[in-house]
Order: C-alpha cells, then sequence, then structure tokens
C-alpha cells in the first residue's frame, strides 16, 4: 500500500482499494476503506459539527524505490499505525488497543504469522453494486466490552458474544462497543450483519454496504469515551421534571371515558400523574393516523385532553408506521411512492389485525407526510407526545434483503429505520413550534437520543428472567448513548393478574424502575375476558383490552408497596432531573455500570446485577421470586443505606435485607 497525505487525512491505495484515515473529534479517528472509485458523502451516524481535531502524519518510505513501510497518523491521544500492507493498529500512547487481524505470512503488526490468507478487511462483491464487508481485529484476553444497544440477555460484559446487527422487537442495536482497555468504537454503518466479540477474533459484518466506515476514540476513562462519543453524534436534550413522575398505560384505554375515569382517580389520590398513554387501536385502520370517530369523537378527546392538562397530565398516543390496505392514505402514498417495498412478492410485509404496508420513512416527502396528520389529526386536539410502536419496523418475516427503502434495501439501511421515524415526529413538532419534544418509541439507532427519543424495553415477558435482562440491557443501552430508557414495569405479557408470584414480580419491578430513567406502568394483562365494545373487524371498538393496570389494580399490599416506591421517585425528582442536564451537556447516561463511576476498581468491571443511578445511588434490584436479602459490592468509601440510614464502610461485599416493600439503594457519601 502507498501513502499520501490529503490536508489532514492520511491517504493508502493498494490495488482497487483505497484507505482513509483522519481526525474525527476529540482523540478520535474515522476509518473508512472503498472498492469503489470514489467515497460517498453520507457521513451516517456522525452528524454533528465538532472540531475535528489536528492530525500529525508520518510516512516512511525506502529511499530506493519510495516504497512505503510504515504510516501513521495521531490526533490527541489516539495514534494510528498502518505497514505496507495496510493492516492497522490502534495506541492509546505507547498501549496498543485494537488491532486488525491478518494471516498473511510474516505481517510485523500480527501477533502472530499463519498462511490462512485472512485479511482484516474483507470485500465480496454482490449484484447489487454494493458489498458484502467484514472486519477483522485481534482479540484480547484481558479486555471486557459493553455498549451496543439492547439485547434481551443478562450479560453486560459482551465479550465471548455474538449479536445479531438487525433491529427487532425488544432488540435494539446501536453499534458502538466501550472497551475496558479505554477505547470506544463506532461500527459506523446502518446495514444489517453481525459483531462477534470472539475469544480469538473481534468481527464485524455488513450484509449490504459500499464502503467500510468506522470511528474510534480513547481516553483515560469511561465517561470521557462516552462524552467524546456522544460529541460527534449527538446527545438529548434536557428532560424536564414534567416527565420524570409516573406515566401511567395499560393496553389499552378504549374511550376518552375510560381515560378519564383513571386520571380523576389518581388525582383523588393525590397522585399527581405525569403521562396517561392512549394505546393502540383507537384508529379506524392501521395508516389512518386518527381516531376512530365512533368512540373517540373529536369534541370528547378535545374535552378529555382539557380536563387532563388540568391535572397537568400529558396526553400520549400510539402511532404505527404500518398502513393497512383499508386506510385512506394507502393508495394516495401507494402512488406518491411512499410505502416501503419488496424485491419479490407483494409489498405489504405486516399482517397484525390488516393487511398492512409500511410507510418509507427514508423518503423525506414521506416523513413530511406523516408529519402533517399528526399534527392535523391529533396534536390540533390537545394530544402532547406520540408512541412510536413497532419502530423497528416490525415485519411477518426478517427478510432484510427483499425490504427496499428509498435509499437502499433494509440490508444497506435498515437499522436507521426507526431514527428516520422518529424524525419525522420531530421535525414536524418542531414546524409546529414545539420546544420541549419528547416521544416513546420501540427501536433506536445511533444517535436517535437527538430526536428526543425515550426508548422502552420492548413486548418482554412478565418472568423474574426478563427483569433480569432489563438490568443489563439498560446499562449497555445507556453507554450506546440513549439516556432516556425504561421498561415496562411488570413486563408486557402477563397471562393471570391474579397470580401472587406476578403481583410480586410487579412490586419487584416498580421498585427496580424507581431508579430508571422513565417510571412506566404498562403491561397487556390477562385473561382476556373483557368483552369487545363491538363486533366489527375494524375500529375503536373490535380489539380485546387487558385488564387494570393501575397501581390500585393488584390488592391493597401491592398498592401500598407501589405508592411508597413512588413517593420515594418523587423526592428525588430534583436529583434526576440534574441527571438530565448531565446527560444533554455530557452524554453521561442516568443508569451507569458499576465501572462508570469506579474505574479503577477492576471489581467493578464484573458486576452486572447492581449499577449506579447516576453519581449518588448504588441501586442493587431484587431479581429472584421470594428472595428477601441479596449480596452488594461496595467500592471503597462510605455508603450509607437510604432505607436505615446506617453508614457502612465500602471496599467489600455486605448482606442486605430486601423485605417486599425495598430493594438494596446506598447513597454514595
Amino acid at each position: 500500500m502507498r501513502f499520501t497525505q490529503e490536508q489532514n487525512s492520511l491517504i493508502g491505495r493498494s490495488g482497487n482499494e483505497t484507505l482513509r484515515i483522519e481526525p474525527w473529534g476529540k482523540n478520535a479517528l474515522r476509518v473508512r476503506a472503498t472498492m469503489l472509485p470514489v467515497f460517498s458523502d453520507n457521513d451516517r451516524a456522525l452528524t454533528e459539527t465538532v472540531e475535528k481535531g489536528s492530525s500529525s502524519i508520518k510516512i516512511t518510505t525506502v529511499p530506493e524505490d519510495g516504497k512505503t513501510i510504515f504510516a501513521s497518523i495521531t490526533n490527541g491521544l489516539i495514534r494510528a499505525e498502518i505497514n505496507s500492507s495496510g493492516i492497522i493498529a490502534f495506541f492509546k500512547g505507547d498501549e496498543r488497543v485494537l488491532y486488525e487481524y491478518n494471516r498473511f505470512y510474516g505481517e510485523p503488526l500480527s501477533k502472530e504469522s499463519r498462511c490462512l490468507k485472512v485479511a482484516g478487511r474483507e470485500f465480496t462483491g454482490l449484484a447489487s453494486d454494493s458489498f458484502h464487508l467484514a472486519v477483522h481485529f485481534e482479540r484480547n484476553e484481558k479486555e471486557h466490552i459493553y455498549g451496543m444497544g439492547q439485547y434481551q440477555q443478562p450479560f453486560l460484559d459482551l465479550k465471548g458474544c455474538a449479536l445479531e446487527l438487525a433491529q427487532r422487537n425488544s432488540q435494539v442495536t446501536i453499534p458502538f462497543a466501550l472497551s475496558s482497555l479505554g477505547y470506544g468504537f463506532l461500527w459506523n454503518n446502518p446495514a444489517t450483519g453481525r459483531v462477534a466479540f470472539g475469544r480469538n477474533v473481534t468481527e464485524w459484518i455488513a450484509d449490504e454496504t459500499d464502503e467500510m466506515d468506522y470511528w474510534i476514540t480513547v481516553d483515560e476513562t469511561p465517561a470521557k469515551i462516552v462524552e467524546n462519543y456522544t460529541a460527534v453524534v449527538g446527545r438529548a436534550p434536557k428532560l424536564s421534571k414534567d416527565y420524570l413522575g409516573l406515566w401511567q398505560s395499560k393496553l389499552r384505554y378504549r374511550t376518552p371515558e375510560e381515560v378519564l375515569t383513571v386520571a380523576r382517580h389518581y388525582h383523588e389520590m393525590g397522585i399527581r400523574l405525569n403521562v396517561i398513554v392512549i394505546d393502540f387501536f383507537h384508529w379506524p385502520y392501521q395508516g389512518s393516523w386518527r381516531f376512530d370517530e365512533t368512540y373517540w369523537p373529536e369534541e370528547k378527546v378535545k374535552a378529555m385532553c382539557d380536563e387532563l392538562h388540568e391535572m397537568n397530565i400529558k396526553v400520549l398516543v400510539s402511532v404505527w408506521p404500518s398502513v393497512d390496505k383499508r386506510s385512506e392514505n394507502y393508495e394516495p402514498m401507494l402512488e406518491l411512492g411512499y410505502l416501503s417495498r419488496t424485491e419479490r412478492g407483494a409489498i405489504e410485509t405486516y399482517d397484525y389485525q390488516g393487511e398492512c404496508a409500511t410507510i418509507d420513512v427514508f423518503n423525506p416527502g414521506a416523513r413530511e407526510y406523516l408529519g402533517e396528520r399528526l399534527i392535523e389529526n391529533y396534536k390540533r386536539l390537545g394530544i402532547d407526545m406520540f408512541w412510536m410502536d413497532n419502530a423497528e419496523p416490525d415485519t411477518v418475516i426478517y427478510h432484510f434483503d427483499n425490504i427496499r427503502y428509498y435509499t437502499g434495501r433494509s440490508a444497506k439501511v435498515g437499522n436507521e429505520y426507526s431514527k428516520k421515524y422518529l424524525q419525522a415526529i420531530y421535525d414536524s413538532r418542531v414546524k409546529a413550534g414545539d420546544t420541549e419534544i419528547v416521544s416513546l418509541i420501540r427501536s433506536a439507532w445511533v444517535g436517535s437520543q437527538k430526536y428526543g427519543a425515550v426508548l422502552w424495553s420492548g413486548d418482554i415477558p412478565s418472568t423474574f428472567e426478563a427483569l433480569r435482562d432489563q438490568v443489563s440491557a439498560g446499562q449497555n443501552v445507556g453507554l450506546a448513548g440513549i439516556p432516556w430508557w425504561n421498561t415496562d414495569i411488570g413486563g408486557f405479557m402477563t397471562d393471570d393478574v391474579n397470580d401472587p408470584d406476578f403481583v410480586e414480580l410487579l412490586q419487584r419491578w416498580f421498585e427496580y424502575a424507581v431508579f430508571t430513567p422513565i417510571l412506566r406502568l404498562h403491561g397487556d394483562r390477562g385473561p382476556y375476558d373483557i368483552p369487545p365494545l363491538d363486533d366489527r373487524d375494524f375500529g375503536g371498538g373490535y380489539l380485546h383490552t387487558g385488564q387494570d393496570n393501575e397501581i390500585w389494580s393488584y390488592g391493597l399490599e401491592a398498592e401500598a408497596v407501589m405508592k411508597k416506591n413512588l413517593d420515594l421517585r418523587l423526592s428525588l425528582l430534583d436529583y434526576i432531573e440534574g441527571l438530565t442536564t448531565q446527560a444533554s451537556e455530557t452524554g453521561a447516561p442516568l443508569i451507569r455500570p458499576m465501572f462508570y463511576e469506579f474505574p479503577k476498581d477492576e471489581n467493578c468491571y464484573t458486576l452486572d446485577d447492581q449499577y449506579m443511578f447516576g453519581d449518588k445511588y448504588l441501586v442493587a434490584p431484587i431479581l429472584n421470586l421470594h428472595q428477601y436479602d441479596r449480596d452488594v459490592y461496595l467500592p471503597e468509601g462510605k455508603w450509607k443505606n437510604i432505607h436505615s440510614g446506617e453508614t457502612v464502610d465500602g471496599g467489600k461485599t455486605i448482606n442486605c435485607a430486601a423485605p417486599i416493600d425495598i430493594i438494596p439503594v446506598f447513597e454514595r457519601m
């Protein structure tokens, strides 16, 4: 490979491949490679205007023939070194933190030399004139890896895990990895694929792409790495206390009267709701993006919103990206090219309660079309917020190579769908004059936070195993840049609300949720013995509803436990609001792994069932049925049990009592 310097960038060329490395933010480099004649002008997730830094570039050649034997580029604390074969190694100071895997004989940057003929970067041509891409990096046996979004598994440390890079219900791919070796790595590519953080090799796969594109930063602490990362991809705006109390939801309130009955009861109890939610199938058809006049007449919706606003309650309404063939918007959107297409077969890709196509939010015209209807049909009536469900988007079968959007196939661009969907709502609300824009959403990609994403963890089961998964998922999704995150308290799918084991789970989940960014009651509660409002096969009256899901719905003991813990939450609102300010200024997550606050404590890198809520509170959820105590590790320092008031010296593991009304929480002194 021969190298040249073009302004601040190091350029390498060999055969048909062009490699470009350039400074991009604090202590960071952007690395691209392509087999095409030129690079695209698409910065993908690197959306923010930042000081890109200054580079120090060195190119060493053999004087006799001009052949390059070595090149390097430095930006602040990070340095990349590239040999004559184009193999890259990254350094933080003198410490090598990441380097490409290469098995051509005798490569000087490889730890081993084998005649396997496996390259660090492998482009395989596709019939679409794009490429299948595999990028390999060497293993480091001492490394821990975190981040990457939300996966339904108990593992906080992702070393040894293989992850699908694809969006599904409850799986959220945000391909930013934070390493215990002191670097952060962004796979700047919205293609579907996979990553394996193996014991033998780390392998990143893009199913379909035009070029390799990744970004890497180094720094002294995890907090500084996250700060560098969020500076280049965007940060969430500040979240006010108006959203930090209780959100009330169930599947599903079917009329304005049902909504108001619940809100009035809370008001009579002296409990202020921050948000109340109107869930799905309040519409005539999917893709109508309006209320069904039979059960939600405009005058009653307006009156409902007015009364809720008098109680200082915001109103959130569910919208989906699916468009039923019977909807009034289907034919116009089809003609305008605003629906996603398929490479093979009919364009309808979703069949829940109707034959549905999906809005193509990669098309700017489609985003504007959706936004206009949401403002006209909802905001005009007093609706404050939108719940963007099925945002992956959900499909009958996840055949990513069969779905085509405005900018390419789903296999090439699909992981960014939810971010574009969110942008449609955000842009329309900015145009309407809104200044505080918050949207609940079931999926996200890199940078979704800057559009006001409140991510929730999807339709998860009502089990202690699922609760355990959320504890790790919430920590990793925060490291990936999403500070506003929550779960369905009690899980989404419940067979029998009268089961005492479920009621215990609900109480434990509520206690955990108090120490998460958003406190939201929601769930599909069985048994399904409530008759529908009518016998039509469409509209707001025919679909089933679940059992009641308010804090008084599970007996007096459970009500008392949830009320006690809600009071605890309300006492923390000033503190939590301060954490949202930190998130907007530095990208710091509200839910923080132990090592984030204690990076020098080696024990903290292997703890995954306890965490810090901000910098002040250590939280240890109860994750098993009929469990009334647990071990908690306290780092060095003094800690106060917030329930008993007892002060304890850290640097050790202690056993803590956890009766049904509390979980162990310690305040850092």
